[in-house]
């Protein structure tokens, strides 16, 4: 492991591969809020976040698993449900007082039109002030699964020991993943109902 006399050991949360921590204390130093967004195999958290000295202070937070409340039934890991849980946390965030923030994606690696992006711009459609660029949003067809809704009818007419394979945890609730276009809007009105 060592390779010469003056090799330093890493702190164990970079070792982990949890902690940026040159980012981390930019982000700190600046003494914004964060809009902290991690995604994980299966779901997706935001979070409003005060750097303080003695720790963070949560603010305001947001996971995938909320979305069962808004009779979400699709998966919780896509791009669909990334924009819901930012859109919820942002509205979330405005409740509580939020109006600016910067993003902090951890050791996420900052790929254009992943589900990091996707949850930013549920959180900027909110209304909360986050500097980016409009280059690294997925487009509105991705957005509201449009994507997966025609891999699906296409899967279904062509191969359909594929489409059973792949779409198995809907089947097995009875949900179709053709309409997860309808089911998107449907979960995105239902939000905005109840925080507005």
């Amino acid at each position: 492991m060592a390779r010469n006399a003056r090799y330093r050991i890493p702190f164990r949360r970079r070792r982990e591969g949890k902690t940026n921590y040159h980012l981390r204390r930019r982000l700190v130093r600046s003494g914004r809020t964060r809009a902290v967004v991690r995604v994980t195999n299966s779901h997706c958290l935001v979070q409003f976040v005060k750097a303080r000295i003695t720790g963070d202070i949560t603010l305001s937070a947001s996971h995938s698993r909320e979305l069962k409340d808004f009779n979400w039934n699709n998966a919780t890991s896509n791009l669909p449900s990334a924009y819901l849980v930012g859109l919820m946390a942002g509205l979330k965030g405005k409740e509580a007082g939020i109006s600016t923030a910067i993003l902090d994606i951890g050791i996420n690696p900052p790929i254009y039109g992943s589900r990091v992006f996707a949850a930013l711009k549920g959180i900027v459609d909110a209304g909360i002030e986050v500097p980016h660029s409009d280059k690294i949003f997925p487009t509105k067809s991705r957005l509201n699964g449009s994507h997966i809704a025609n891999f699906a009818k296409m899967l279904k007419e062509t191969d359909q020991e594929s489409f059973n394979r792949q779409f198995s945890k809907c089947i097995k609730q009875k949900i179709d993943p053709t309409l997860i276009t309808q089911a998107f809007d449907k979960t995105k009105k239902e939000i905005h109902a109840k925080f507005n």
